[in-house]
């Protein structure tokens, strides 16, 4: 391992769990779980990815148990006996491998196609029945009904501890559900969960609380969020370092160990008048573990690889290791690389610097 890749190659501890290294695997959605229940071919796909020498490997998004949270037939749920012994199978099969691993737990919200479900009677659920700004589907969630979607959220994060896992991430981005109530865009609420910066928090807070509660002081919890919706990929929940410290801020005290900081493109300045990304504002306000994403590996950005554009050229590796080396970010999460290659990790490591530029361009699997 050359001395220039020491940053990315050195341990690192989130709450008590050592990482071997700062590498981890990006969610990536796949649809590869018939009837939701993740078979030996998922857990042999994270297996090898442990193999490789990923540091932590965060899950595909895996649902919550709400009739509604997915939004595909053979995307993994994480609630029902079979889907649970499947992913035991799979933090079994990394944890043999030498590797750790979080599942991502997720509810998609508004964006469920019904139609694409064997339940399309019923209905898409979010804070106000907005699909788009302006464009009202369903009814809005009652209070019973939020009040249910934490529980499901705290007994997915204490099923993860009693299967083993080392710890979660709470999907709150890319427009999903959490990411709706974050939206002012999408979230018209006038109740305690709605207006100000901190009411459209409090659905994410109460669930960072209850998952909290339901696993103890020691097990790592860590949020997923973006800027970005898939809605609309301009769109900001702050304008400001001052916007996003307050939106950080009670999120960070609700229990929170680590903020994973999604962008398109991780070298861009997420505020005028720094170079901070969105990973090094996070971690410059709340102090938390921050993990940075965003086209590690690729020129472009990851959207453009998805609708098969050229890819194939990386962004300078220097200029990722000074951030790391800086402390700018604490853990560099890479996706489509290590899609395509399990070994991405350890060919790095070993020098092999021509596996940075290893894109076909092909690979369709989207982050969750």
């Amino acid at each position: 391992m050359s001395n220039e890749l020491g940053a990315l190659f050195s341990p690192y501890t989130l709450n008590k769990l050592t990482l071997n290294n700062r590498v981890v695997m990006a969610p990536m959605t796949r649809e590869f779980s018939p009837n939701a229940i993740p078979g030996d071919d998922v857990a042999s796909y994270y297996r090898r990815r442990a193999e490789g020498g990923t540091g932590l490997i965060i899950t595909e998004g895996t649902t919550i148990n709400d009739p509604v949270a997915s939004m595909g037939e053979s995307i993994p749920a994480f609630h029902g006996e079979q889907a649970l012994a499947g992913w035991k199978n799979v933090v079994d099969q990394v944890h043999g491998a030498g590797g750790k691993i979080f599942p991502q737990l997720w509810h998609v919200g508004i964006t469920r196609d019904p139609t694409k479900m064997n339940n399309p009677d019923l209905t898409n659920v979010s804070p106000s029945g907005l699909l788009a700004p302006g464009k009202k589907i369903a009814e809005p969630l009652t209070g019973k009904q939020i009040e249910s979607l934490i529980a499901s959220f705290a007994s997915a994060a204490a099923d993860a501890q009693r299967l083993g896992f080392d710890g979660i991430e709470i999907h709150g981005a890319h427009g999903y559900l959490i990411d709706q109530f974050f939206w002012e865009g999408l979230n018209q609420r006038t109740d305690a969960f709605g207006g100000s910066m901190e009411n459209r928090g409090r659905f994410a807070v109460e669930i960072i609380k209850a998952a909290r509660t339901a696993t103890g002081p020691d097990f790592p919890i860590v949020l997923r969020y973006s800027q970005w919706k898939q809605q609309d990929f301009e769109a900001k929940l702050a304008d400001s370092p001052e916007q996003l410290e307050q939106f950080l801020l009670p999120l960070a005290d609700a229990g929170l160990d680590g903020f994973h900081c999604s962008t398109r493109r991780y070298w861009e300045p997420e505020f005028d008048g720094s170079d901070l990304n969105l990973a090094g504002w996070t971690k410059k306000l709340t102090g938390k573990t921050s993990i940075t994403v965003g086209s590690v590996g690729l020129s472009a950005d990851f959207i453009g690889a998805i609708v098969m554009k050229e890819s194939s050229e990386i962004r300078a590796i220097d200029d990722l290791l000074a951030r790391l080396e800086n402390g700018e970010f604490d853990l560099v999460a890479v996706g489509r690389a290590l899609l395509q290659d399990p070994q991405w990790t350890n060919k790095v490591r070993e020098g092999q610097l021509d596996a940075m530029h290893s894109f076909d361009g092909g690979a369709l699997a989207t982050l969750s």
